[in-house]
């Protein structure tokens, strides 16, 4: 009886840990952050103690490793933008207008900024830009007070950063570090099935490109899991390198995938070909070997190049497929390799690896910062016609969700979401301001008495629903009750705030709601020009001299795909669960240019070490033309292209037969480039392209 009863009990404890204690675990470690901040500030009495409780709810994530890393760039943040007020105010010196001209072009640069990057790496720019605004507007009419309001808030900055710090480090931490390895062995299961389905042909073009999407948004995930996981302690440089390289291999291996999958899909398509039957036996031995729990990779079980019964062109498309199946997979033996060693946590044999190069369309990135300046332009004009002192609080509320909101692809419910929270908070923040703090005579009783609120608010954060409300309960509750050492209960001060506080977030929803509302973050159509620009560069990069590396090759298709991919994980993060047929189109075009970007590079690298003469010529004359499709895609531009693909096609044949071992495998290898390019331009020419 005992024994069943011990049973059920522990079955009971493991089922609540693993889903409601997990999020009961963070409401207190939240809770005890910011209490803990907020009696180290009474206790150095530091001006604004509610500073270093803001902190510690603005840094509230769920893994230990997110925490140091957004309390990193926090602090980063914090000390440019001080920097930048300090220099503001004092090359502006009671000049009002222009004073607040520098201030809108400082947070239009900032948010600029927070476009280009992502991560907390964005954040920190977001902070930076508003904290100068934080700093220099109170110091409007004392310029000399200004280096004060920095050096307390860098301190009440600085108590928030180390109590959240130390308490989600420490007290029941949740590490990144394994969340990320677990991510990781995912990626791998469901890349070999996918894989797999495409080898035995039981996937369409259709939801082939849906997979591609729901890859790219991965690739983004494991980058944003890296970074955080790069703060924990049991997360060494070595890993951080395996974790870059095990993206690159997987951006690489997924081109090819595609490239494959549509020559098997088309080759299926025509009527009384041979060539499936010929290339089922290799497939078959392929999918089976991915399969199996640890990967071996087959022969390849092609000795020759069969001539009977096939025209030139089956020929060409079976020399492709070989080559593409050897290209596949040695790039899969490179993707298993690298998660076997995350596995075992094998650092042998790991090299330099590049980083993770994000993608931001510039009608975005330009749009983001003109908001931003506006919502405080406009802030500030109505600040001076209205003469109401708090006026100042809706200003720097609405530079904050700004730019705060400026990196999401739906800014407008982003920000509806935190006013839902602050209008939640308001009537509860008045019960708990002027019915349980104003009587609480100590600091225990005062924790007592706002527990329950911010408790509220943290536990709305840990529901991915309602998380924007719950971070406005806690960011309104710290304002509004406001603990401070002196305290003051003034129903006239609380309205008063309390509605510059809501002014201030709508205003930054009006904004976002008027304001060039089509250029945000995940747009389809400025996706779609951002690509054809990124396979542009890719053509007309510098040129390669006849000693270029392998390993610079690398580096320039590790940054083609890693830029490809983040404008599909915008896409995807924008077009959400059910993508529309608007973002499909954007997906199959993406795919098909990155066919189109990787064969430039090929034929670039190719060019550079071919002698002077008539296979460099065409070479580079197929490179050319093809960048002047890029730049202006039409049907002249597109028959030129084509014309050059097939005159290169001709050239490399010829060149074949007096070539040694060496030259004949770099040829063949350009003759598979080019057949893929020739392929994705005529899809393209049946496809309808998105209107640019």
């Amino acid at each position: 009886m005992m024994r069943a009863v011990a049973g059920a009990l522990r079955h009971w404890t493991t089922h609540w840990s693993a889903s409601h204690g997990v999020r009961w675990l963070f409401v207190a470690r939240t809770l005890l952050a910011a209490f803990g901040a907020l009696g180290l500030a009474f206790y150095f009495g530091l001006d604004s103690p509610s500073t270093a409780m803001t902190t510690t709810f603005i840094l509230a994530l769920p893994s230990a490793g997110m925490v140091l890393e957004k309390a990193y760039y926090r602090l980063l943040g914090t000390v440019v933008g001080c920097a930048a007020a300090l220099a503001l105010c004092a090359l502006f010196v009671q000049q009002a207008p222009l004073l607040f001209a520098g201030i809108a072009l400082w947070l239009a640069a900032c948010t600029c900024g927070a476009a280009l990057h992502r991560n907390q790496q964005s954040y920190s720019f977001v902070l930076a830009g508003y904290t100068a605004a934080m700093i220099a507007i109170p110091a409007l009419d004392a310029p000399e007070a200004a280096f004060m309001l920095a050096a307390t808030r860098l301190t009440e900055v600085g108590v928030g950063i180390l109590c959240a710090g130390l308490v989600h480090d420490v007290l029941f931490p949740r590490r990144q570090h394994a969340g990320v390895l677990q991510i990781a062995a995912a990626r791998r299961e469901r890349f070999a099935a996918f894989c797999r389905d495409v080898l035995s042909h039981r996937l369409d073009a259709g939801a082939a490109e849906l997979a591609h999407l729901r890859f790219a948004a991965d690739i983004a995930a494991l980058e944003t899991g890296r970074a955080a996981a790069s703060f924990e302690a049991a997360h060494s440089p070595a890993q951080t390198r395996r974790l870059h390289a095990f993206n690159s291999a997987f951006m690489a291996v997924l081109g090819t995938s595609y490239t494959l999958h549509r020559l098997l899909l088309r080759l299926r398509a025509q009527d009384g070909s041979a060539l499936p039957d010929l290339l089922e036996p290799r497939l078959a031995a392929l999918a089976a070997a991915m399969a199996l729990p640890l990967w071996s990779p087959p022969e390849p079980g092609y000795a020759g190049e069969p001539g009977d019964g096939l025209t030139h062109a089956q020929r060409i498309d079976l020399e492709t497929a070989h080559e593409l199946l050897d290209r596949f997979t040695h790039e899969y033996s490179a993707f298993a390799a690298l998660h076997d060693s995350l596995a075992r946590n094998d650092a042998s044999g790991t090299e330099h690896a590049w980083t993770y190069e994000p993608a931001t369309p510039w009608p975005i990135v330009l749009a983001s910062g003109a908001r931003a300046a506006c919502a405080l332009l406009a802030a500030g004009a109505c600040w001076y016609w209205l003469a109401w002192p708090y006026a100042a609080n809706a200003l720097i509320l609405s530079c904050i969700f700004c730019a705060l909101a400026s990196s999401s692809p739906r800014p407008v419910a982003m920000v509806r979401q935190i006013l839902s929270g602050f209008l939640l908070a308001w009537p509860l923040s008045f019960a708990t301001e002027f019915w349980l703090v104003m009587l609480a005579d100590s600091f225990v009783t005062l924790v007592l008495a706002a527990a329950p609120l911010f408790g509220l608010g943290a536990w709305l954060a840990t529901d991915p629903q309602r998380a924007g409300m719950g971070i406005g309960v806690m960011l309104f509750a710290a304002q509004v009750i406001a603990p401070a050492n002196q305290m003051r209960y003034d129903m006239g001060v609380f309205l008063n705030s309390t509605l510059a506080m809501i002014g201030g977030v709508l205003l930054a929803w009006a904004v976002f709601a008027v304001l060039l509302p089509q250029h945000t973050m995940g747009r389809a159509a400025y996706i779609a020009r951002a690509l054809w620009r990124e396979t542009q560069a890719a053509c007309i990069g510098r040129p390669f001299t006849a000693t270029v590396t392998e390993r610079h090759l690398r580096r320039l298709r590790h940054r083609f795909d890693n830029r490809v991919r983040d404008l599909l994980n915008q896409l995807a993060t924008a077009s959400g669960p059910a993508p529309g047929a608007d973002t499909r189109a954007v997906v199959r075009q993406a795919l098909m240019l990155l066919e189109l970007g990787h064969a430039a590079i090929g034929l670039r690298v190719l060019a550079s070490r071919a002698q002077t003469g008539v296979t460099r010529d065409t070479l580079h004359a197929c490179v050319q033309a093809l960048a002047a499709y890029c730049h202006r895609p039409s049907p002249a531009s597109h028959g030129a292209v084509l014309d050059a693909v097939l005159a290169a096609g001709a050239t490399i044949r010829a060149a074949l037969p007096c070539a040694d071992a060496g030259r004949n495998a770099r040829l063949r290898a350009a003759l598979a480039d080019l057949h893929a390019l020739h392929t994705s331009l005529l899809s393209m020419y049946q496809e309808i392209i998105v209107k640019l």
